[in-house]
């Protein structure tokens, strides 16, 4: 680690921690500095279960089972090399938003604070503008609906109080969620599979796979009004969409993942009374220690395991079961495309249903759609959690008074906040059914996508010690999201007069 006093926006310096007794910290931005402390050793790099569990449970969503197969059916599966570019590159943001959080102990919002506090208040905002509409749940409710009969409208509120109140009840949030999420994802994976096999044929899988590889393949109707801000929401739908990426950084922190071992998990209300101490920040290790700098590329590698084999394999994995099934569809409801064309975007699902009865059993549909209800539950689960996590976390450290509340309680407050706005835009709100509200996301989310991109490249280059900075063609990667995000949003804004489909 440099000590050397420079001129940079962070900096390793001496500083008294208390009368007679000096402590050596890293500066980074105006906030306090953090003290060094030793880096733990990494785990195995190949592992099942962590953190990235969150990112797969929110990765393998609407946007894997719903937007991707729509355009598949319209469009064909070579549209699907949009789906690679934007799930690879989320792979990689991945790595970098790990890179600051196991190298700190601190969330990317802090971090971003560190560099610039209104930054951070820019996502506050933006989370609560994204992710106070209940579309996951909602279109998830809606498929239920089919199977049951049950009004969407009333699973959906029930479903948004159980999640309170499980996350309510619940010693340590992050290790409930994780095997609550496990299950479902393991699941989801196997299920999805079994029944892509059974519907499918072996020419459904290779024009899958090669259809990830016909670059620069658009069709006309795809650079139309009604169509290219659908792919543009797609796009941002491909993986973990909106901050999802950011709340990451919370989870490795509460998973202990590298600098995270030194700060207190997050506790349920019902026993917000244990919670330890939070620290005001986060710390560093010895970046020039050899010992320490080996700890790290341990750490190194096993989020790399995470990004490239868990994260992008399994997305991948429940992707192409999900466009095989999607080909299937096309090829027993020969008119589907006809309708989707005419905005009838509930038929896709349907279809895909339909498909699935054909290979035997009318209960076969039944299970898609309950496939698709548990992806609603699934994302829901992740996203309320990780929401909750992040308003807390910044209004803990930058909100005054905050700290008396505690981060449990105030996780808490968040948590039944968005609920209860959930409730009553179901029920009163605007939206035209679960469509309306899964749009909004899409739209918001990619805009913050590109800010996240803009906000990692400050953070991992000027708040790091410069041993442990991204790489300048990783630079590259990130430089190339925020252009990808931030251009095709606001191309489409400005050539069609749109955003989102």
């Amino acid at each position: 680690m440099d000590t050397s006093k420079t001129p940079v926006p962070a900096e390793a310096s001496q500083v008294n921690a208390a009368p007679g007794q000096e402590e050596r910290v890293w500066r980074a931005g105006g906030l306090e500095p953090m003290p060094i402390r030793t880096l733990p050793d990494a785990p195995p790099s190949i592992h099942i279960l962590g953190p990235t569990v969150f990112l797969v449970a929110l990765g393998v969503g609407m946007g894997e089972s719903y937007m991707w197969p729509r355009l598949v059916l319209l469009f064909g599966p070579e549209i699907r090399w949009l789906f690679l570019i934007g799930v690879t590159l989320q792979a990689v943001v991945m790595l970098e938003m790990a890179r600051y959080a196991m190298a700190t102990g601190e969330s990317i919002f802090f971090g971003a604070a560190r560099v610039f506090k209104p930054l951070m208040w820019f996502f506050f905002v933006v989370a609560i503008l994204v992710y106070i509409w209940p579309g996951h749940l909602s279109a998830g409710a809606a498929a239920l609906e089919q199977i049951t009969g049950i009004p969407w409208l009333v699973t959906a509120c029930i479903g948004l109080v159980l999640v309170g109140v499980v996350f309510s009840l619940a010693k340590v949030i992050y290790n409930l969620l994780e095997s609550l999420l496990s299950i479902l994802i393991g699941t989801l994976v196997v299920g999805t599979a079994v029944v892509a096999a059974m519907v499918g044929t072996w020419g459904d899988v290779t024009s899958t796979i090669t259809g990830m590889f016909a670059f620069g393949y658009l069709p006309d109707q795809a650079l139309t009004a009604a169509w290219f801000p659908v792919i543009v929401g797609s796009i941002a739908f491909a993986g973990p969409s909106g901050m999802q990426q950011m709340w990451y950084t919370l989870h490795l922190r509460d998973s202990g993942a590298g600098m995270g071992s030194h700060i207190p998990t997050i506790r349920g209300l019902r026993h917000a009374g244990e919670e330890e101490v939070m620290p005001a920040r986060g710390f560093m290790f010895d970046t020039d220690n050899p010992e320490e700098m080996r700890k790290w590329k341990g750490w190194r590698r096993w989020v790399t395991f995470d990004a490239f084999l868990l994260f992008w394999g399994i997305t991948m994995l429940v992707t192409v079961s999900f466009t095989v099934i999607a080909q299937a569809a096309a090829r027993n409801t020969p008119g589907v495309r006809a309708v989707i064309e005419t905005g009838d975007r509930e038929v896709a699902l349907n279809a895909m249903a339909n498909s699935f009865a054909s290979a035997g059993s009318s209960v076969l549909g039944a299970v898609f759609l309950g496939f698709i209800a548990l992806i609603g539950l699934n994302a829901t689960l992740g996203l309320f959690d990780s929401f909750s996590r992040g308003q807390a976390d910044m209004s803990f450290h930058f909100v005054r008074g905050a700290k008396k509340l505690g981060m449990s309680r105030l996780y808490a407050a968040f948590l039944w906040g968005v609920i209860g706005f959930g409730i009553l835009i179901l029920l009163f709100g605007p939206a035209d059914g679960p469509s309306g509200i899964l749009d909004t996301l899409a739209f918001l989310s990619t805009f913050a996508m590109g800010a996240y991109c803009v906000t990692l490249l400050l953070v991992n280059n000027r708040m790091l010690p410069k041993p442990i900075r991204p790489k300048i063609w990783t630079n590259l990667i990130i430089g190339f999201g925020a252009v990808f995000y931030l251009g095709m949003l606001f191309y489409s804004l400005f050539a069609f007069g749109v955003v989102v489909g």
